[in-house]
Formats: structure tokens, sequence, C-alpha cells
């Protein structure tokens, strides 16, 4: 796993380090000399945390793969700004940042306040449930009522979806996708719209997990929101995701991300000390008194 997270960015920047766009001297950033970037790191295997053996959390993530395969492509250095995804929009809507780059659907609803790539990754989006609800849902109908709650990320295209096929439901929103798995494997939600490549990955981690639906969705895909109005980016962004497709980067950045995301992760923002905050770390377990450490013993199934 450490070979694969040492490798992860390093095959980033080996990869780009022999392409210039012609365009570079034309393109103008919010901060000369440096491509910045919004993500929302809550969105495995699009944007994460990863966890080093020395505890230490990394940005990874295929869509950070790619920001720095581009940021090298333009010669400029990669700024990343770590933001929930709601910010991301809100950032991208001001100004603030030459890119967003968080898993993004090219929603025509967003086209106001961004500029769209060309699509860089085919995902598709998913309604998730726990194995033991995944025999009672067959079609939107069966949840479509007051009387089950459905979760959706902020911001999101899930959300827009949720309220599309289950407009009856009760919809919550949370601002991020690992709140919206902890409340569905506590019961607390009956399913939840999410990506299908991050309802896999999480699947991974949780059995219990179960993808019970495809929804249908016209702007498959992902694309990274650009700066509005700034078409010399633009161009530059679409030839550096033409060069990562035909090279093999972007596909090579999928894999690494992948295997990266079933190994300890975070996903979420970092405290101000840039590291994880101490209410996501596992709490340490209490010394049980000794009758009950025995009986447990006795109890507990072999490994």
């Amino acid at each position: 796993m450490k070979k694969v997270f040492a490798a992860f960015l390093a095959s980033a920047l080996c990869l780009s380090a022999a392409v210039v766009p012609a365009m570079a001297e034309e393109i103008s950033t919010v901060a000369p000399g440096k491509l910045t970037v919004a993500t929302s790191p809550d969105f495995a295997p699009y944007e994460f945390y990863a966890i080093a053996e020395d505890g230490t959390p990394s940005l990874a993530g295929f869509d950070m793969a790619l920001a720095q395969y581009i940021a090298d492509y333009l010669k400029l250095e990669l700024e990343v700004v770590t933001v929930d995804f709601d910010g991301v929009l809100s950032e991208l809507q001001t100004g603030s940042v030459d890119l967003g780059i968080a898993g993004l659907s090219p929603d025509p609803a967003r086209e106001g306040i961004m500029d769209f790539s060309d699509l860089y990754y085919i995902g598709g989006q998913s309604l998730v449930t726990t194995t033991e609800k995944a025999d009672s849902i067959t079609s939107f109908d069966d949840i479509n009522s007051s009387d089950f709650t459905i979760g959706a990320q902020t911001g999101s295209i899930q959300l827009d979806l949720a309220n599309q096929y289950t407009p009856d439901a009760s919809i919550v929103s949370m601002p991020k996708v690992t709140d919206i798995v902890s409340e569905l494997l506590a019961d607390k939600e009956y399913a939840a719209f999410i990506e299908t490549d991050v309802a896999k990955c999480y699947q991974k981690l949780h059995p219990e997990l179960a993808i019970v639906l495809d929804v249908p969705y016209e702007q498959a895909g992902s694309a990274i929101g650009v700066n509005k109005g700034n078409e010399a980016l633009l161009a530059a962004v679409n030839e550096a995701i033409a060069a990562a497709k035909e090279d093999g980067s972007m596909q090579q950045f999928v894999a690494d991300a992948n295997e990266l995301a079933t190994g300890e992760k975070y996903e979420g923002l970092l405290d101000a000390q840039e590291e994880v905050p101490a209410e996501e770390e596992a709490p340490a377990e209490e010394e049980a008194p000794a009758e009950e450490e025995a009986a447990a013993e006795e109890e507990a199934p072999a490994e």
C-alpha cells in the first residue's frame, strides 16, 4: 500500500512532465504562477485523505492526481483549497479559485457560475440501502412516501435526483457522504442517493451496504468546473484532459485511487493543525472487568 501511495502523485508528475500546452502564455489564473483548485475530500475514490503508516494524512484520489497532472501540464504550481462540497460551488461562483475538481456532474443548472470542461471520467448514480432492506426496494415508488427517510449530499446532483425520484419522501441532506453512510448503517435513513463508484468504495468497507437501483441521469460523467469566462484556461484544461486519456494517465490514476481507497483513509476536512479531527478518531476502548472480559472471550468467534 505504501508503494502505491508513493507512486500515486509521482505518476501524475512523470506522465505530464513531457507535455506543454500551446496556449500556456495566454492563461491567466487567480494567483500568478499557481493553479488554485477547490475540492471536497470526502468522496473516495475521487478525493480523500490517505493515511500513511505514521498517521499523516495526504490528499489522494484520481481527481487530485488529475489536478496535479493539469498543473504540471500548464507549468503552474498546484494549490488545493479543501472545503465542503457546497463550498466548491461557492468558490467557483465568487471566482476565488481557477478550478473545482470534486466529481462534478455537468449540470446545466450550474452553468451560470462555472464553465465545464470535457468529461474526464464516466461514472453513474445509485440508490443505496442496507442488505436487510434491499429486497423491499424494487423501484423508486417503493420509498416515495414520507414514511421513508432518504439521504443525499448537500448541494450535490444526488440531492437533485432524490428530489426528482422520491419527492414525497423525507429527504435529508448532509455535507459529507461519510455522514450519510453512517446514518444508513445506524438505521436512521432507509436509503441514499450516492455516486456509483463512491458507493462501491463504501460497500467494500461495509458489506452490509447494498446497491439496489441504478439512477437514470442524463449528464452522466464528471467534468471540471472552470472559472467562468476564462476561455484560455478552459481550452488548456480540455487539452490536458485529452492528453491524460491518450497517454494512459487517467486510467492509471483511477486504478491507483481505487487501491488506495481500500486502505486507511479519512474523508472530510482536517483541523487547524492539518490533522484528522480528534472526534473523527476511534475512541479508546474502556477496560472491561475481568468477569466481563472472560465472558467476551468465550462468546467471541474465531478470526
